[in-house]
């Protein structure tokens, strides 16, 4: 079975939500209708920057939760290594 790890944001270098799902796709529509988490529906985090495929949700939610003990710099850091324009992944990824 495989999971996601992703982070999503209001706008380049604002807000990060770091979350964890087995269907991304599924989570996203929620994320945008503000189902997702109360804490994007407070910023309106809605762009997706950043998603890592693992084979398993454990391993997913082992990713996550090292991932929300850095420091912002090194998820910043993170991000722009992989998308260095903060492009909303969502329609390339999931369309």
């Amino acid at each position: 079975m495989s999971a996601w790890t992703y982070i999503l944001t209001n706008k380049p270098h604002g807000v990060l939500y770091i979350g964890v799902t087995a269907d991304l796709s599924a989570r996203m529509a929620q994320h945008r209708a503000g189902q997702g988490s109360a804490f994007c529906r407070r910023y309106g985090l809605d762009r997706l920057v950043l998603i890592e495929n693992h084979a398993s949700i454990t391993g997913a939610i082992a990713r996550e939760k090292a991932m929300k003990a850095w420091k912002r710099a090194w998820k910043i850091e993170l991000i722009e290594a992989n998308n260095c324009e903060w492009r909303d992944l969502f329609d390339v990824v999931l369309a």
